[in-house]
């Protein structure tokens, strides 16, 4: 499949390897537009074995988080020569064996579950296997990146203790420095950015200082490195600027703590709308609105290529395509 656009070195890794995006973005609500969910296919054409889909953001009502999922779960089902939910390493596993893309869900900021603790094993039982604390905005979790943030909350503590005991992971993507140091310092488990860059690359409130990222690589978590022009700086998408994103990272937090995050949108002009609609969890100033760019699933092979003309050896490519992130779900998913 990559022969001629990676070497033989590149294309065979890619093969062997579970390849983990850990973070795309369909609209929402799906309801109503599955056949939008037809571009999924745009992942197996890229080598991609494991992708997480999210279904729901702050600014999204808790009924449709559920319609979200259930459009994708019962999309799966309809095409399960091709896909298969992720809810177990073991299904991610038996998918890469059989060809088929593993299909999971997330779930961007605790917001969704108001004061209702019970909701977080409910989110697990419907295939959500990662959740933020806050997305941009504080919440009654914690704080968020783009706000005054003061820390995890008492019930923060209680949602992130139910996290854990239910296996879902913890995210502090979007989250806020104080509540992310608060959550890395309480946690015994891996905790992930799920998508996110350094900030030492590129200064944006919606980054990642060293000492987060250090913090986060102690918990055995892994860092996504993120796909979004206005995070990598100066909406430059192409895979070198990716390259340094993964370089400076590995560098920083060691190769066993970084993997892929695209964030890629498959619809655009239903993120441009949901941008100019709320500017308050989007800060136009801070370079939201049209005309952002996205890394696409399609650069992964020569995101692959790039690793290893960094002279990155096979064991460390292998992590950061899908390995390290399997780790972390072996670790924490029940």
């Amino acid at each position: 499949m990559f022969e001629g656009i990676v070497s033989p070195r590149g294309a065979a890794l890619m093969k062997g390897s579970v390849v983990w995006d850990n973070h795309g973005c369909m609209p929402i609500p799906i309801w109503g537009k599955e056949e939008m969910l037809s571009q999924f296919q745009r992942y197996r054409d890229s080598g991609v074995s494991v992708a997480m889909i999210n279904i729901g953001d702050a600014e999204v009502p808790l009924e449709e988080h559920f319609r979200t999922a259930a459009a994708i779960r019962y999309w799966v089902e309809a095409h399960s020569e091709d896909y298969a939910l992720a809810l177990t390493v073991a299904d991610i596993q038996a998918a890469k064996r059989d060809g088929r893309l593993a299909l999971g869900l997330n779930v961007e900021g605790a917001r969704v579950i108001g004061n209702q603790l019970s909701l977080v094993s409910l989110f697990y039982d419907i295939g959500v296997r990662w959740m933020l604390v806050a997305y941009n905005r504080n919440n009654l979790v914690g704080g968020g990146c783009h706000d005054e943030d003061s820390g995890l909350t008492e019930y923060g503590k209680q949602v992130m203790d139910e996290m854990d005991r239910v296996g879902m992971v913890k995210c502090c993507t979007h989250t806020g420095y104080r509540t992310a140091m608060d959550v890395f310092e309480r946690s015994e488990l891996p905790v992930i950015f799920s998508h996110s860059n350094p900030r030492a690359l590129c200064d944006h409130e919606r980054n990642v200082p060293d000492d987060l990222m250090r913090a986060c690589a102690n918990t055995g978590g892994v860092m996504g490195i993120n796909g979004v022009g206005i995070f990598l700086g100066d909406n430059d998408i192409r895979t070198e600027t990716v390259l340094r994103h993964i370089d400076y990272a590995v560098n920083l937090m060691g190769p066993e703590h970084v993997g892929i995050g695209l964030d890629y949108v498959f619809d655009q002009k239903s993120l441009n709308d949901e941008l100019a609609a709320n500017p308050g969890v989007w800060p136009v100033e801070l370079g939201y609105g049209p005309g952002i760019r996205f890394v696409a699933p399609e650069q992964l092979p020569e995101l692959t290529e790039g690793m290893l003309k960094l002279g990155y050896s096979d064991d460390v490519v292998r992590g950061i395509l899908g390995e390290n992130f399997l780790r972390v779900a072996d670790t924490v998913w029940k």
